[in-house]
């Protein structure tokens, strides 16, 4: 909370004949700071508001930042010189900010519970003074913030180290303060320090609001007070960094200065949390599997490449968890699911990353069908939840155009690929889709209606290039694209009643694909002939067409019994919830 200069010598102190007297000198100030005002109103040589000036100059802000560094370290190495510690190995804190906030947030205003001792420790992120008796911070920790009101009064300071001591803490100074809880006349929960001791310096100078204008500081104050939540549309202009380079390079200082950046974060956690407990409950086991392989398999992805040195020999880092999942189902293991890292060299953009967060789960005795059905239950569940309602804001197409928005009630839709395609694009596709017939004519169609594929023209990439133009497009809420073709879909079984097409479905939501899943292939012929006809889509030049991967056919010979399995996009659905454009602002990626 930003508060005026007015504010901070407007808090009073017990009624006594010292107090009488500071309020006459309080007036004397006021009056002062008026003719200041009236002043600092005619001057052409500044664009800042008086209030956001005195700030700057208590905070070092006016300072060049490599003079601001050169000051800090100086008196660090003051410190060391003379004995002291400006490093303490350890802090005892009673109870963390949020505790301190849900025990005292009930205290009436201007009310203080003195014969309580409670230690506290965070970040300040602000630091005001009406005086030199008199100082207010505000402090962060774990999400949280709590106003410190340092009164010389209440200090175990003598007035001229309060000051001295007070005078060098700067923004950005983790603190651990002993104290006790009370509200200002202004009702603000504060702690109001006995001691306070700066536990890890700041050595830099951090970014803050910059203030131009009586309506910029209006502007502040109202985004200061905003608080976002899941589910509802975020707006940027709360951020104190902006700069986007900054903030992907130095994660840690969006972190500490973005408050909302640490919620999508912890929505991130909530969203991996839930999936986890909805599956536990299922009766599925978590389990891990090997991040490094001898075959790159699983997805239709090209692999990064390592090398192991004590053996010699050339292992891929994985793009899915896939065949050793269904592996532990053909060992007897009949629900499993992993939760981890997948690594693909593909093009970055808003939405592509080389390495994500993959969530896949297998169900022995189940089909796509069941799996749609427990897709819907656990998003809509989540979302539910999270958000307290079925229905988020997101924005889309960037924070310059109006939020969309999305609809989780289930059922959700379903759409057949090939009819949909058909009914859209007015066209009849050969059935035969592994003829060249089929491939010349998916090659005019996307001539046709300007769809561009580049090289090579296989007819998985058409067909997929197709999906995206005429399907993809039209799903904002959850929809289920459902029945690829055999040829676009080498690890999935054949559809029991549609020839040539797959019992699959890929989940869209905001046109983005969101889940992939199917009734598992488990005949070990039809499985290695899938993988040839992979083969001459990589001769063709495509070289993320799946690689022939025997050790997993041969444990298909063994047995898997009727299987589905699905893999889901952590951080895209993270994107969702959290109204990020961009999918590194859902986790920690540089």
């Amino acid at each position: 909370m930003q508060l005026s200069m007015d504010s901070f010598v407007s808090e009073p102190g017990p009624a006594s004949s010292e107090t009488l007297s500071n309020n006459a000198l309080k007036r004397e100030r006021r009056a002062r700071e008026r003719q200041v005002r009236e002043e600092e109103k005619k001057k052409v040589t500044t664009n800042k508001t008086p209030e956001n000036q005195r700030q700057q100059v208590a905070n070092n802000d006016t300072m060049d930042p490599s003079q601001f560094l050169s000051n800090r370290i100086k008196s660090l190495a003051l410190l060391k010189e003379s004995g002291v510690n400006p490093y303490p190995h350890k802090f005892d804190i009673s109870m963390s900010i949020t505790e301190f906030i849900d025990k005292y947030s009930s205290l009436h205003v201007g009310e203080h519970v003195e014969n309580t001792e409670i230690s506290l420790a965070g970040r300040i992120l602000n630091k005001r003074s009406s005086s030199s008796k008199l100082y207010f911070y505000d402090l962060h920790g774990n999400g949280a913030k709590i106003q410190v009101m340092a009164d010389a009064r209440h200090s175990n300071m003598d007035e001229n180290e309060f000051c001295k001591y007070h005078s060098g803490v700067k923004r950005g100074d983790i603190v651990g303060i002993c104290g006790f809880p009370g509200k200002s006349q202004r009702g603000e929960l504060s702690i109001f320090p006995r001691s306070l001791v700066v536990l890890t310096p700041c050595l830099h100078m951090l970014p803050r609001h910059t203030v131009t204008s009586n309506s910029d500081e209006a502007q502040s104050k109202k985004t200061r007070n905003h608080s976002w939540t899941p589910g509802i549309t975020r707006n940027p202009e709360t951020n104190i960094l902006r700069d986007q380079e900054t903030r992907y390079r130095q994660r840690y200082l969006d972190l500490m200065l973005n408050s909302e950046v640490q919620k999508i974060f912890r929505t991130r956690a909530k969203i991996i949390s839930y999936s986890r407990d909805f599956l536990d409950n299922l009766g599925f086991i978590e389990v891990e599997t090997p991040a490094m392989t001898m075959t790159a398999g699983g997805a239709a992805a090209r692999p990064f490449i390592t090398h192991h040195n004590e053996l010699n020999m050339k292992l891929y880092m994985r793009i899915s968890p896939e065949l050793y999942l269904k592996k532990l189902v053909v060992g007897g293991l009949d629900r499993v699911y992993e939760i981890g890292k997948v690594f693909r060299k593909e093009g970055m953009d808003l939405t592509h990353l080389p390495e994500f967060t993959m969530f896949e789960f297998y169900m022995a005795y189940a089909d796509y069908n069941d799996l749609m059905g427990i897709i819907e239950k656990l998003l809509s569940g989540m979302v539910k939840e999270m958000t307290g309602s079925h229905k988020i804001k997101y924005h889309g197409n960037g924070f310059d155009s109006e939020p969309v928005e999305i609809d989780f009630t289930p059922p959700f839709r379903r759409i057949d690929l090939i009819e949909e395609i058909e009914s859209r694009a007015n066209l009849s596709i050969p059935k035969d889709l592994s003829s060249e017939t089929a491939n010349k004519f998916l090659l005019e169609a996307c001539e046709k209606f300007d769809v561009k594929c580049l090289a090579p023209h296989t007819t998985t990439r058409l067909l997929d290039k197709l999906v995206g133009h005429f399907l993809e497009e039209t799903c904002i809420n959850p929809t289920f694209i459902i029945n690829h073709p055999e040829i676009m879909s080498p690890l999935a079984k054949w559809h029991r009643s549609k020839p040539g097409l797959t019992e699959r479905f890929e989940l869209f939501v905001n046109k983005k694909e969101l889940c992939n899943a199917y009734t598992e292939l488990n005949d070990p012929q039809v499985q290695r002939q899938r993988f040839a006809e992979q083969l001459k889509d990589r001769q063709l030049g495509d070289d993320e067409a799946m690689v022939l991967d025997e050790s997993f056919c041969s444990c298909l010979e063994y047995g898997l019994p009727p299987t589905a399995g699905l893999g889901m996009g952590i951080d895209r659905l993270a994107m969702l919830l959290t109204d990020s454009p961009n999918v590194k602002l859902s986790f920690f990626q540089q």
